[in-house]
């Protein structure tokens, strides 16, 4: 099978837009001055308005400066968005002062800036963000100016519902916030997990079609090959000189060796296989063979059944998809790896199991996910965890089934089942309908 350098699949590095950050803190600026004029205006409540204003309107001034010194469409270093979010929860902690503390309703606000961290910054600097924002709560339990209420019946909260105030908006931080992170973590290695499937199926699709140029390349070069075999014959036999004759005798024996090798080329072609439609244990040969030489034994056992053979598409997906599942069993194999295949008129199967270690139980449930693995070569700098996920999300687009076991105590060793039905193995025909 095709290696495939494990740095095209490193998880992209997270960066956001300075649009979108603007975006929010413009979204910010005026819901807070809406919310000083519904209280100081229409409310009549007693508001520091100049100092809350003030803060407004630096934040203000700071996103001008922003629009205008960097281009709102590049995307920001991790650290530099993380410093706008820690700006963030500095001026709400600063309106919060002015009005209230904790006991201002919008104390929870203090949650938004530490769950766009967790959607879009790496763990350390949402960490961060969040112990910003649990210290700025902090202080405001303790410091503050009145909350904005009527002078005649002012409202006075128990210290006991500030405390429980304080640690809702904590466990909020904290909980919310690795949710998100979690859900966004997993959404990006899915997706960077299929960009890699996508590039290995365009490099086994590469890789069929040189297959079908080999062919081409045989009918096309017979017809020159012919031209040159038939002078050179002709020029044999005129020639008297005894070392051009000898030369020309070699050309002639060369050209009829590059005509042998093209008609084999030429022969393989004419009946489609390799190239278009091949058996199902031709199939298994070809992805077994490149993995006989490592010193395990590769048992192949074809079951002979009433209906005929199955033949599919040579398809590059179902190629590596086996192949991928065949190299696993080699890797983790003690001395042996069996590959059982057999079919019937509704279903085609294959079955991979080795006599390994067999797979963990913490992993049974999660097998098959991206990113998940412990293959010996990862101590050497080897193995992403994409090999599995790849190869079960490739044979899953060609209609298989794809199931992992272990074998049945006293037997040690991971189990594979591969299972078509029988029509959708024979209707595979190409790449883009296995993709589509």
């Amino acid at each position: 099978m095709t290696e495939t350098a494990a740095s095209d699949f490193r998880p992209s590095q997270r960066h956001i837009r300075l649009d979108t950050l603007l975006r929010l803190r413009w979204l910010a600026v005026l819901g807070q001055l809406a919310a000083i004029f519904v209280v100081a205006q229409g409310l009549e409540f007693n508001v520091e308005v100049v100092p809350c204003v003030t803060i407004i309107g630096l934040s203000a001034m700071l996103n001008l400066g922003l629009q205008t010194a960097i281009n709102p469409m590049r995307r920001l270093e991790p650290i530099h968005a993380a410093a706008l979010l820690a700006l963030n929860i500095m001026e709400l902690a600063g309106l919060l002062f002015f009005t209230g503390g904790l006991q201002n309703p919008f104390s929870f606000l203090f949650l938004a800036p530490v769950l766009i961290s967790a959607t879009a910054l790496p763990a350390r600097l949402t960490f961060a963000l969040g112990i910003l924002a649990v210290a700025c709560a902090s202080i405001l339990f303790f410091f503050h100016f009145p909350l904005p209420w009527d002078s005649e019946d002012p409202v006075v909260l128990p210290p006991i519902y500030l405390v429980g105030v304080w640690l809702s908006i904590v466990l909020a931080i904290g909980v919310t916030s690795l949710y998100s992170f979690q859900v966004t973590e997993e959404a990006r290695k899915l997706a960077d997990a299929l960009a890699a499937t996508e590039l290995v199926l365009t490099r086994e699709q590469h890789l069929t079609q040189i297959d079908g140029l080999a062919a081409a390349a045989a009918h096309e070069l017979g017809t020159p090959l012919a031209t040159i075999f038939l002078i050179s014959r002709e020029l044999e036999k005129t020639v008297k000189d005894p070392s051009f004759a000898a030369d020309l005798k070699t050309l002639r024996e060369q050209t009829q060796r590059c005509r042998d090798i093209l008609g084999k080329i030429t022969q393989l072609s004419s009946s489609g296989a390799p190239f278009d439609r091949m058996k199902l244990s031709e199939l298994i040969e070809e992805v077994v063979a490149p993995h006989r030489d490592f010193g395990i034994d590769i048992k192949v056992r074809i079951a002979v059944a009433a209906t005929s053979e199955p033949v599919g598409s040579r398809n590059p997906a179902v190629l590596y998809g086996v192949g991928n599942i065949i190299e696993n069993a080699v890797d983790f194999a003690r001395t042996t790896v069996e590959v059982n295949a057999w079919w019937n008129n509704e279903t085609v199967e294959i079955v991979i199991s080795d006599d390994g270690p067999g797979i963990p139980p913490d992993l049974m449930n999660r097998i098959g996910e991206p990113y998940l693995s412990r293959r010996r070569t990862q101590d050497a700098g080897g193995g992403l965890g994409l090999g599995v996920f790849i190869a079960r999300t490739l044979l899953e687009r060609t209609g298989a089934k794809v199931s992992f076991t272990n074998r049945t105590f006293p037997e040690h060793g991971a189990v594979v089942q591969i299972t078509w039905p029988r029509e959708r193995f024979e209707a595979i025909e190409s790449v883009e309908e296995t993709i589509g």
